[in-house]
C-alpha cells in the first residue's frame, strides 16, 4: 500500500517539475537558455544622415529564438504553448504578419500571426515521430510582401517514460550440459525500450531474475543467464523453468518493466556407469535345447541417454564359457544369453558364468569418478529331457548275397535311452524306406533280416532307415541310415555286347578276315580280376565249311571265312552259333546266334549293297509317273469345269424376268405433270412386245381415239360424259388391250395441265391463276367429285354475291 502511494506522489512532483519547465519556456520567448542559440534572421531599418545631408540606409536582419520542445503525452485542456516568434522589423503596430509551414503546420502546430506564438494542438508521441521541422516567415499584412526570408528551425518532442521494455524474441528455449561449472553461460536474452535512450534514465535497462533461482542467475546490464549451482544433474531434474525481468530507469523506482520465460534443458553427459540390479542371476536351459536358442536375459541399467546410456557385455570367465556365448539386443540394451553347444544333464547339470557391463563411450572428465562398468555372476543349472534314444552308431552298413533265401540274417542296430529312466526300445522300419518290404527287423533286439532273394543285377543298394522308440516315454524316437549292400553271384550267362550281325562280301578270299567281323561280349554280373569271355562254335555247326572262330583272350573273338566265293545268288545268310562261357562261379555259358550277310562289293571290298536285286523289273510305272499323270487329269477336269460355266452364263436370256420389269415402271416426277403434252415418259411396252413395234400403240396419257373395235358393250363417250364411267372405261379397255403387258402396270391419267379440258385440279395453282371454268359441271360426274363441285361451287357463288 505505502509503495503504491509513494509511486503516486513520486508522478506528480513529475509531472508538476515538467509543466513549470514548459511554462519558463514559453514566457522567456525569444530569451536564451541553456541549449538554444541565436540567429539574426530579421531586418532592422535605421535612418542616418550623412555629413553631405544624405540619408544612409543600413539593413540589419535577425530573428532570435531558442529551440523549441514540446512534452509528449501532454493531455491538458488547453493547446500547448511551444514557443513564440518575433522580428526585428515589428514594431507592435499589427503590420507584421506570420507565417508558419512545415510539417505539421495547420493541423499540429498553429501560429498566431499577429503576436507569432505557435501551439501545439494534438498530443504529440515521440515514438511516431521526434521532431518536426517548421517554415516561418514574416510578410507585410496589407501587400503579402515578405519582409525576412523564410528560415528553418525544430520543434523536438521531449520524451517522457511511456514505454516498456519489451522482449521481442521471447519465450527463448535453451540447452546446457549437466555438471557444468558455476558461471556457465546458458542464453543471453535482450529486451528493447521505445522511449529515448539519449534522454534521461527511460531507456535505461536492468535485468533481474523472478524465477529459476538458485540454479540459475542473470548479469543485469547483459542479459547473459549463467548456472549459479555446481553439479546439476539432469537424472536427477531436466528441465527448468527461469523467468528474467527488465526494468527501465536504470532499475528504480517508479520505472516500468517486462518480463520473458527462458526454458532451460539440461544435457546429458556420461556421468554415470552401468548398474546390475542384482548380483546373480540364476537361469535354466532343458537338454534337449540346440544350439542357437535363448537361454536367458539380464541387463545394467545405465540412466544415461543415447551413446551415453550404451552398454557393452561380454562373459569375463567360468565353466561354461564353451557352451555358452553372449550377445546384446540393441532395442533393449539387454545381454542375450544362447546355447553354444548342447548340454547333458546326465554329465553336468549346473554352470557358472562372470559377466561384465560396460560403457563404450566414456568421458574422461569424470574418470576419475571410478569404472564405468559392473559385473554380476550367471548360474545356468541344466534341466533334465525325456530324450530320444540314441544309437550306437551314427549310420550302419551292411552286405548279403543275392539269391540268399528269405530269412536271411543282414544285421543288426543298436540304440540306448540316454535318460535315467533307461527305458526298453523299440525298433522299425518306415515303410516309406523299404516300399516293396524286402526286409524286417525284430522289434526287442533290431536284427534285420531278408523278405525274400535279393537280385543284385535289379538293385544293388538298398537304403533303409530304422527307428527307435521308447517304451513307456514320451514316444520320442530317433532314426539311423542302414545301407544294405546285396553281394554278387555269378548267376547271368554272357552274351553278345552289341550287334549279332556282320557284312562279308562275296568276293572274299578264304581266311581272310573280314570287315566288322570281331563280336564282343557282355555279362550282367560283376568281372572278377583276371576273368573273361572264351568264344568257340556251336558243336551243331562244328564241323561247317565256311566260317571259323578265334577266340583273341581279350573278350573278343574273330570270324574267318574258310570258303571260297560266297554268292548271293546261292545264299544271301548265314547263321553261325557261337558258344560264350565266362570263368566265373559257377560258370555260365550261352549260345548266341550271329547272323552273317553276305554284300555285294567293289574291288577295294567296299561294300555295294547287301540287298537281294531282282533279275527282272516289274512292268509298272514309278510313283512319280503316277503323281504326274493325276495331275493332269485334275488339270482337264478343272478347264472342263470352266467351259461349262461360262457356257451356261451365255445362255442367259438379255431381257429381265418379268417379275422385275415393275421397277422399270415407277417413274418419279419433282413436279405436277404438263398433261397431254407430257411425252417424256417412257413406255417399256415397246420393248417387251416387239411385234408391236412398227404398229400403232396408244398413248397412256391423253384420251384415246378410238383405235380398235370396241366392245359391243360399251358406248363412246362425249364430252360431258360421267367421269366415273370415263374411268372404269378406260379400266376395261386396259384389261382387254391384246398389246398391253399381261400384268398391272401404272397408267397415268394426266388429264390436267394446260392441254387438259378439265384444267389443273392443284389447290396450289388455283389460287393463283385466273379461270373462268364453271365448276357446275363437276356435278356431273358422280358422287366422287359431289364434295369438289360443292366447295367450288360455294365458292363461286360467294364470289358473286359478293
Amino acid at each position: 500500500m505505502w509503495e503504491g502511494l509513494r509511486l503516486q506522489v513520486f508522478f506528480l512532483c513529475l509531472g508538476a517539475t515538467l509543466w513549470s519547465a514548459a511554462a519558463a519556456a514559453t514566457y522567456r520567448g525569444s530569451g536564451p537558455r541553456e541549449h538554444g542559440h541565436r540567429r539574426h534572421l530579421s531586418l532592422h531599418r535605421h535612418r542616418e544622415r550623412g555629413k553631405e545631408g544624405q540619408v544612409l540606409h543600413r539593413s540589419k536582419r535577425g530573428w532570435v529564438w531558442n529551440q523549441f520542445f514540446v512534452i509528449e503525452e501532454y493531455t491538458g485542456p488547453d493547446p500547448v504553448l511551444v514557443g513564440r516568434l518575433h522580428s526585428d522589423v515589428d514594431s507592435g503596430n499589427g503590420n507584421i504578419k506570420y507565417i508558419l509551414s512545415g510539417e505539421g503546420a495547420g493541423t499540429i502546430f498553429v501560429i498566431d500571426d499577429k503576436t507569432g506564438n505557435i501551439h501545439a494542438t494534438k498530443t504529440l508521441d515521440r515514438e511516431e515521430q521526434a521532431q518536426y521541422t517548421l517554415t516561418a516567415q514574416a510578410v507585410d499584412r496589407d501587400t503579402n510582401k515578405p519582409l525576412e526570408p523564410p528560415s528553418e528551425f525544430i520543434v523536438k518532442v521531449q520524451d517522457i517514460n511511456d514505454n516498456p521494455p519489451e522482449f521481442l524474441h521471447g519465450p527463448y528455449y535453451a540447452r546446457v550440459a549437466e555438471m557444468s561449472n558455476v558461471g556457465t553461460s546458458v542464453i543471453k536474452v535482450t529486451a528493447t525500450d521505445a522511449d529515448d535512450p539519449t534522454y534521461g534514465n527511460s531507456a535505461r535497462l536492468v535485468y533481474s531474475i523472478l524465477q529459476g533461482q538458485p540454479y540459475f542467475s542473470v548479469e543485469p546490464q547483459t542479459g547473459i543467464i549463467r548456472t549459479a549451482l555446481p553439479n546439476m544433474d539432469r537424472e536427477a531434474r531436466q528441465e527448468y523453468d527461469v523467468v528474467i525481468q527488465a526494468k527501465d530507469m536504470g532499475g528504480h523506482m517508479g520505472g516500468l518493466s517486462g518480463t520473458t520465460q527462458v526454458k532451460i534443458t539440461l544435457t546429458d553427459v556420461n556421468d554415470n556407469p552401468p548398474k546390475f540390479a542384482q548380483g546373480v542371476y540364476a537361469m535354466a536351459v532343458s537338454e534337449d535345447k540346440v544350439p542357437g536358442e535363448e537361454v536367458g536375459r539380464l541387463k545394467a541399467k545405465d540412466p544415461d541417454l543415447a551413446e551415453n546410456g550404451l552398454v557393452d557385455y561380454r562373459i569375463l570367465e567360468g565353466d561354461g564359457m564353451n557352451l555358452f556365448e553372449i550377445t546384446k539386443d540393441s532395442e533393449t540394451q539387454e545381454a542375450v544369453i544362447k546355447l553354444k553347444k548342447t548340454v547333458d544333464f546326465e554329465t553336468k547339470r549346473s554352470y557358472t558364468l562372470k559377466v561384465e557391463a560396460s560403457n563404450p563411450h566414456v568421458d574422461s572428465r569424470f574418470i576419475a569418478w571410478g569404472p564405468y562398468k559392473d559385473t554380476t555372476i550367471v548360474k545356468i543349472s541344466v534341466e533334465d529331457a525325456d530324450e530320444p534314444p540314441s544309437f550306437m552308431a551314427p549310420g550302419y552298413n551292411f552286405e548279403v548275397e543275392e539269391n540268399a533265401p528269405a530269412g536271411t540274417l543282414v544285421g543288426r542296430v543298436h540304440a540306448k535311452d540316454t535318460d535315467i529312466m533307461n527305458n526298453p526300445i523299440r525298433y522299425m522300419i518306415p515303410r516309406y524306406t523299404d516300399l516293396e518290404e524286402f526286409f524286417i527287423i525284430n522289434h526287442e533286439d533290431g536284427i534285420i533280416k531278408t523278405t525274400r532273394p535279393l537280385d543284385r543285377e535289379t538293385q544293388a543298394w538298398h537304403n533303409i532307415s530304422v527307428s527307435a522308440t521308447e517304451i513307456g516315454g514320451h514316444h520320442q524316437d530317433a532314426k539311423v541310415r542302414v545301407n544294405i549292400k546285396v553281394k554278387d553271384v555269378n548267376d547271368n550267362a554272357p552274351e553278345f555286347a552289341a550287334q549279332n550281325e556282320v557284312l562279308v562280301c562275296e568276293n572274299v578270299s578264304p581266311g581272310k578276315v573280314s570287315q566288322l567281323t570281331t563280336v564282343s561280349a557282355t555279362d550282367k554280373d560283376e568281372m572278377a580280376h583276371r576273368q573273361h569271355f572264351h568264344f568257340s562254335l556251336a558243336p551243331e555247326v562244328a564241323n561247317n565249311h565256311s566260317f571259323s572262330i578265334k577266340d583273341n583272350r581279350d573278350s573278343t573273338a574273330s570270324i574267318f571265312v574258310i570258303r571260297k566265293g560266297l554268292s548271293r545268288m546261292s545264299q544271301d545268310v548265314y547263321h553261325l552259333p557261337i558258344q560264350i562261357n565266362d570263368n566265373g562261379v559257377p560258370p555260365m555259358s550261352s549260345t548266341n546266334t550271329l547272323i552273317i550277310r553276305v554284300c555285294s562289293c567293289d574291288s577295294k571290298d567296299t561294300i555295294l549293297s547287301c540287298n537281294v536285286e531282282p533279275f527282272i523289273l516289274s512292268a509298272g510305272l514309278s510313283t512319280g509317273a503316277l503323281i504326274a499323270i493325276l495331275a493332269c487329269i485334275v488339270i482337264l477336269l478343272a478347264i472342263v469345269v470352266l467351259f461349262v460355266a461360262l457356257r451356261r452364263q451365255k445362255k442367259e436370256p438379255l431381257i429381265l424376268f418379268e417379275e422385275e420389269d415393275i421397277r422399270e415402271n415407277i417413274i418419279t416426277y419433282d413436279d405436277e405433270g404438263g398433261g397431254e403434252e407430257d411425252t417424256e415418259a417412257f413406255d417399256i411396252a415397246t420393248l417387251q412386245n416387239p411385234d408391236g413395234a412398227n404398229g400403232f400403240l396408244p398413248r397412256k396419257d391423253i384420251k384415246p381415239e378410238l383405235q380398235y373395235p370396241m366392245r359391243p358393250d360399251l358406248r363412246p363417250i362425249g364430252n360431258s360424259v360421267d367421269v366415273d364411267d370415263f374411268i372404269k372405261t378406260r379400266i376395261s379397255d386396259a384389261d382387254n388391250d391384246p398389246t398391253a403387258p399381261p400384268y398391272d402396270s401404272i397408267q397415268i391419267y394426266g388429264y390436267e395441265g394446260r392441254g387438259s379440258i378439265a384444267g389443273s385440279l392443284s389447290s396450289l395453282e388455283s389460287v393463283t391463276t385466273d379461270s373462268d371454268l364453271d365448276y357446275d359441271y363437276l356435278q356431273s360426274w358422280g358422287p366422287r367429285f359431289k364434295k369438289l363441285a360443292d366447295l367450288y361451287g360455294t365458292k363461286d357463288l360467294v364470289d358473286d354475291n359478293s
